[in-house]
């Protein structure tokens, strides 16, 4: 990658700029940026990107401004929305939020000598002229609703100021909400295929885990921070995460085998610009390091039996007085005394008991359930983890959600919630989740709890009633959830947890009462929370009948014969034996019965997704069997 003159370039307009003599007076300063384009976001995330040459958009701003561009539901994922019949969708830019300049770092403009860019507007989308729709949308709504009711609440309830650091409702001049992504990825050389088990060896020593980078990933990753540093983001680090080898050299003298996973961590901002912000820095990262020949994965689970990349989000609540000072809605008034205030609990509660139906935006894809297994540091059970005392913190990373506290910095008190991938819908997650928060907080202080009432509700035993949180489950653990519980007490104590995208989809009709905090206010209409619920469900049947069959097919398929029949031993036809039956039952079909494989594709084709999902998790347990047994049948060949 050329280097470029980082001051020469625009990275990005602020809303302040947003005025149309601004805007024009800005571009004009900047020939390489020679693209705008809008990108709306529809209901499962994904973002649209259509380039205008900028000479049109400058002709036409006021008009480009106003009513955007138009498109059809044929270009964004709406589902019982933008039908083949009712398609017409325009995306209309969002003046609210930064505005960034993706730069093409393979073209080079000739005049400037600065790479090409392409302003990037994040919009919304309107279906008919009069319906905002898609995942911007609801978080933005989202967060005015929260406001809005949060204020009611304190107005109804001022008990609650005996524990916050004002008197009144009248003193708080607005409310913040703030949220923030870490993003952690997969980086390898083009081609190399994995070796589990020294990937497996090297995470269990942390082998990997916060050392020096090294050759083109050491490069590639001081340049991406150097980029992002440039666009305001606020980076604060750049590491290796657990998962990866040592990099290799090979005869040229260059890195030829990089196989490693790093994580970026960036400052906080309000919701709808922190969910901007993830998108843009994710076309970043892998633009940087595609320039250093190296591929890039947001996958949440690249490699079987490794550790996946997650996307642990922060979400913090504070005001703004009216004299200027800044207090968080969180934090105790003595944070030696007490872990959170009355809000900062209901909020932690709302989020617990209310998953279920925060889940299903978390864990959308197949992909996503690849990570969450016990044993990797990915969060499978409902349960928190807040301190072993206030005086002893913890960071326990084997629960779904963690408090984070700094006795000399109320402000930063928030929650870590640690089941998001780097490939879930972030606008969506931050929406459910505030939302869920709101629940716990109403509940909270209609009931007129003490800071002392919530830390018993939080810390409950199993089959002792509370007034929000469920009988027979308990929340908070402050051991390792994956080491000290069985499989059957975690299912016992923390709730059954999901396996496949259809279980988790059931959800929302399974628990119709925590369904209903997600469509108070309007804030996600049914219309809106059946179309995300159709377009999960058809990524998830689509790729496990057109992709995940036939790649367990190949997968079967590579599992040969090795040995010679006069040169073996009794543990090679055992180990043999027992691949050829799994083989069969996963992917041969005889006249009278079908094979495993078959038999899910058919109930994918008849629409009968309880009996795939049940078959797709047997599928998954025999080809685990089949590769585990494999590799010991392989081993013994000499």
């Amino acid at each position: 990658m050329p280097d470029f003159e980082f001051e020469k370039m625009l990275f990005k307009i602020s809303p302040k700029n947003h005025s149309s003599e601004e805007i024009r007076k800005i571009l004009g300063e900047h020939p390489e940026v020679k693209f705008v384009s809008l990108v709306g976001f529809d209901i499962a995330g994904n973002d649209t990107d259509a380039k205008i040459p900028v000479g049109l958009f400058l002709e036409d701003l006021e008009k480009f401004m106003k009513n955007g561009v138009q498109t059809d539901g044929s270009s964004v994922v709406l589902p019982k929305i933008a039908n083949l019949n009712n398609a017409k969708v325009d995306i209309i830019p969002d003046r609210a939020v930064n505005w960034y300049v993706d730069y093409n770092l393979n073209n080079v403009d000739e005049k400037s000598g600065l790479p090409v860019g392409t302003l990037r507007i994040p919009s919304f989308l309107i279906h008919n002229d009069t319906a905002e729709v898609g995942s911007r949308v609801i978080l933005r709504d989202a967060v005015k609703h929260f406001k809005k009711e949060l204020l009611a609440l304190f107005r109804s309830n001022p008990y609650i100021f005996e524990y916050l650091p004002i008197d009144s409702v009248e003193e708080i001049e607005e409310v913040i909400l703030t949220s923030a992504t870490e993003l952690e990825f997969w980086v390898k050389t083009p081609d190399d295929k994995a070796d589990r088990e020294q990937l497996s060896t090297a995470q269990i020593l942390k082998e990997q885990y916060w050392k020096r980078t090294v050759g083109p990933v050491r490069t590639a990753l001081e340049k991406t921070l150097m980029f992002l540093e440039n666009y305001g983001f606020g980076v604060e680090m750049g590491h290796k995460e657990v998962g990866g080898i040592k990099a290799k050299m090979g005869h040229s003298g260059h890195y030829d085998h990089v196989m490693e996973q790093l994580e970026i961590d960036w400052k906080y901002a309000a919701p709808v610009q922190a969910a901007d912000n993830e998108n843009q820095i994710k076309h970043i990262v892998k633009d940087v390091f595609r320039s250093f020949g190296l591929d890039v994965t947001f996958m949440a689970k690249p490699i079987e039996g490794v550790a996946g990349s997650g996307e642990h989000t922060h979400m913090g609540l504070s005001a703004k007085l009216k004299n200027g000072k800044y207090i968080s809605l969180f934090a105790p008034e003595d944070m030696q005394k007490d872990f959170l205030n009355p809000v900062g609990f209901g909020a932690l509660l709302g989020i617990l008991k209310n998953y279920e139906v925060i889940n299903p935006f978390v864990s959308s894809s197949n992909d996503a359930f690849n990570r969450l297994k016990p044993g990797y540091e990915a969060p499978v059970c409902i349960v928190t983890s807040i301190g072993h005392s206030v005086q002893q913190p913890s960071r326990n990373r084997t629960v779904l959600a963690g408090l984070v506290r700094d006795a000399s910095n109320p402000l930063a008190t928030r929650f870590e919630l640690r089941s998001p991938n780097p490939k879930s819908n972030t606008y969506l997650i931050i929406a459910a989740s505030y939302l869920a928060m709101l629940d716990g907080i109403r509940n909270t202080l209609e009931a007129k709890k003490t800071s002392a009432d919530m830390l018993a509700s939080l810390s409950k035993d199993f089959g002792q009633e509370d007034f929000y949180l469920e009988k027979d489950r308990v929340y908070r653990s402050e051991k390792n959830v994956f080491d000290e519980y069985s499989q059957e007490e975690r299912d016992r104590l923390f709730g059954h947890a999901p396996k496949t995208v259809w279980e988790n989809l059931k959800g929302f009709e399974k628990y119709p009462e925590k369904t209903k905090v997600l469509l108070a206010g309007g804030v996600i209409t049914k219309t809106s929370l059946e179309s995300y619920k159709q377009a999960t469900l058809d990524q998830w049947a689509t790729e496990l009948h057109n992709r995940i069959i036939p790649n367990t097919m190949d997968m079967i398929r590579e599992c040969v014969k090795l040995h010679n029949e006069a040169d073996c031993t009794d543990f090679d036809l055992y180990n043999w034996s027992a691949i050829q039956s799994l083989k069969k039952e996963l992917g041969r079909d005889t006249i009278s019965d079908k094979c495993l494989l078959t038999k899910i594709k058919t109930a994918l084709d008849e629409g009968d997704y309880d009996a795939a999902s049940d078959m797709q998790i047997e599928m998954q347990k025999k080809l685990q069997k089949l590769i585990d047994t494999y590799i010991v049948y392989k081993k013994n060949m000499i």
